[in-house]
Formats: C-alpha cells, sequence, structure tokens
C-alpha cells in the first residue's frame, strides 16, 4: 500500500486517483502528524511525501519514520515545488529519503519509480524469506549436530556400563571356580548374562536405527495371531520380571496382517518401559482388542507419567525425557525405532499420560493387506 502525504486536498485527490486507476492501494494523510499516526498502525510499501508542510515538514516526517522499526523497509519519495535547490535535494536524502522528485511532477515517470521500488520491495521480501528459511536450517542443522552428539555420548556410556558389569561378574566368576564354589558362581553367570542381554538389546537398537536410516530395514509381513503374540511377550516378561503382575485385558481369535516380529518387539518395548518407569508399583496392564477392522493395544503403567509438553515428542528420534534421564538408562531410540514399526504398518501409535499417575501407550493398525494399502495410498 502507498501512503501519499501532503496538506493540499486537491494534491492527495488528485495523485490518489492516478495511483488507483493503476491498480495500486492508496491512504492519504493531510499532515506530518496524522502521517506517523498511519504509519505506526499499517505497513506501507512506499511513501510519496510532500515537503513543504505547516508545522511539521517532509524532511521531519522522513526522520522520525526512520526510527520507526516497523517501517524499516518502506521507501520514501520525496516531491517538492518550491525547495528544488540542491541543498533540498541533499536534505531528503539524508533525512532517509529514496527519491527526491521535483513538481510539476511527471507523472509517467512516477509511475515507473513507483513500479520499481514495488519490484525492490518484492524482492527483498522474498530474499528475507529464503534469509530466514537458511536460518531455520542452519538452526535445525546446530540442533540435529547436538542431538547426535549427545546421542554418541549416551550410546557410548550406555554400552559400557553392562560391558563393564560382565567383566567384574567374569572376574568373581574365576575366584569362585577356583575356589570350587558352584552355587556363587551360578549366581554370577546368571548375573553376567543379565548384563550380556542389556547389551545385545542395546546394539539390536542401534542397528535397527541404522536401517531405518537407510531404508534397510526389513519386514517380513504374513497374517498371524496377535493374541499369541502378546501372550508370548506377557510371558517371557513375566519370566524375566516375576515381581511384577503383568495383566492381559481382552481377547481375540482373528488373524492380522504384518511382521509379527517387529509387532512383538513394540508390545515388549512399551511392557518393559512400562515397569522400568514405574518404581515402586507392580501392575502392568495390555490390553487387545479388534474393533472395525483395527488392531488396538495399549500397555497401562502406574507409574511417574509423562508431562502434556513432553508427550509431543516422546516419539521423536534421540529424545529422553528431561525429568527421567538421569534416573533411567536408555538410548533414547527405542519408541523412535516402535513409532517407525507401527508407520509399516499403516497405523497411528501415541500415549495418554498423566503427571504421577500413570501412562498407556498404544498403537492402532490396520489388520487386512487391502486396508494397509488403502490406507499408505
Amino acid at each position: 500500500m502507498i501512503l501519499i502525504v501532503d496538506d493540499r486536498p486537491e494534491n492527495l485527490i488528485s495523485l490518489s486517483k492516478v495511483l488507483q486507476a493503476h491498480n495500486f492501494e492508496v491512504d492519504t494523510a493531510s499532515s506530518g502528524e496524522e502521517a506517523l499516526k498511519k504509519v505506526l498502525k499499517n505497513n506501507y510499501v512506499l511513501i510519496i511525501l510532500d515537503v513543504q508542510m505547516p508545522e511539521m515538514d517532509g524532511f521531519e516526517v522522513a526522520e522520525a519514520i526512520s526510527g520507526f522499526s516497523k517501517a524499516k523497509d518502506t521507501a520514501i519519495i520525496f516531491l517538492s515545488a518550491v525547495n528544488t535547490e540542491l541543498k533540498f535535494i541533499t536534505k531528503g536524502y539524508l533525512s532517509g529519503g529514496l527519491d527526491y522528485i521535483t513538481k510539476p511532477v511527471d507523472i509517467n515517470v512516477l509511475l515507473l519509480k513507483i513500479k520499481t521500488f514495488y519490484r525492490i520491495y518484492d524482492q527483498s521480501r522474498k530474499l528475507n524469506e529464503v534469509q530466514e528459511k537458511l536460518l531455520e536450517e542452519i538452526e535445525f542443522r546446530k540442533q540435529a549436530e547436538h542431538k547426535k552428539d549427545e546421542f554418541i555420548s549416551i550410546a557410548s556410556h550406555e554400552l559400557k556400563t553392562p560391558l563393564t558389569s560382565v567383566k567384574g561378574y567374569i572376574q568373581l566368576l574365576q575366584r569362585s571356580i577356583n575356589k570350587d564354589d558352584k552355587v556363587t558362581a551360578q549366581n554370577h553367570l546368571n548375573k553376567a548374562s543379565i548384563q550380556l542381554e542389556k547389551l545385545n538389546d542395546l546394539i539390536v537398537d542401534l542397528l535397527d536405527i541404522s536401517k531405518i536410516e537407510s531404508g534397510k530395514l526389513k519386514f517380513n509381513m504374513q497374517s498371524f495371531c496377535a493374541d499369541n503374540m502378546v501372550n508370548n511377550a506377557i510371558e517371557m516378561l513375566q519370566q524375566n520380571f516375576p515381581d511384577f503382575k503383568i495383566t492381559k485385558l481382552g481377547k481375540t481369535e482373528e488373524m492380522v496382517f504384518g511382521d509379527e516380529i517387529r509387532l512383538e518387539q513394540v508390545v515388549i518395548n512399551f511392557i518393559t518401559n512400562a515397569i522400568k518407569y514405574a518404581p515402586g508399583t507392580n501392575q502392568v496392564n495390555v490390553t487387545i482388542n479388534i474393533k472395525d477392522g483395527k488392531l488396538y493395544l495399549a500397555v497401562k503403567d502406574f507409574g511417574i507419567g509423562i508431562d502434556t509438553e513432553q508427550q509431543q515428542k516422546i516419539f521423536e528420534k534421540f529424545y529422553r525425557v528431561e525429568e527421567s534421564s538421569n534416573r533411567f538408562n536408555g538410548l533414547g531410540i527405542g519408541l523412535y525405532i516402535c513409532s517407525e514399526i507401527i508407520k509399516r504398518h499403516g497405523g497411528t501409535i501415541g500415549v495418554n499420560s498423566v503427571l504421577n499417575e500413570g501412562s498407556e501407550f498404544y498403537f492402532i493398525i490396520p489388520i487386512t493387506e487391502e486396508n494397509m494399502i488403502a490406507i499408505e495410498n
């Protein structure tokens, strides 16, 4: 929009009509004070400013406008019928004007100048947009680099912890063997096996995320019994965590099309997290049902919970809940891998949680190949 500032109504009317006839949007002000008020409220591409005005002349108006951050990209053209000497033209440029035109005005020349300023404004706007996008990209890459460095540090620590434990238990095992203490030796062997299993789980997660990044995570899609898959996962984890009561709610005999091993991986991750992040409790509920051609599975715990803001990020790569990262081990990639597995099944994954009351992680997937393909398309 163009703002025309002139204390003579006839000048405002005539110039406005000409510009509007050439499809320019026009606003007017009959004094410097009125112009400043409008500049504070509105955005203008160009201000055509008369020099000779009572109380506040065009130079003073331009100097005041130059101090407004809102109008820093606004071009100013001075118009003058009286002050045509070089010193006034120089003053106009020093006051912040980009051009100084003397009256009588050649309207064709003025229109060309206005069109040029509009092009410059449009190019400047596009350049600013590109610059902002570049800055956003740079910020994203700095954050990504920081996350990667943080992940490498965490991964190194997490891998080193069970490895150090295994070394320690092997040394104790050797001493027990030398003393012919079979009971103690068996105990050390069992503990070493647990740490080796932790190490194996970490390595599997690292391999999975590497395959996801390279697009090489393979899926063996076929029909299977979801109920049996969940029962197997619960049975295995119940043996590993005998102090926890893992209760299955619901049952289904329908077959599901998908990768049974990968989906079991998701269920196991949900249940182990439910146990891990619920210290002081002993109950986990696993719900399964099929409705409207979709499998619904949820794992509910009664632990520390997750606040609303963190729930939006929990499935992001390398994300770890800040309040929990110092208390609980983990690489921050398990739920990300789960989300990628569910996406490959054309499903959705989510969490419902109340801080200090518990969390319920769930996924929903179509049970037939036809529905899965329809969703992907």
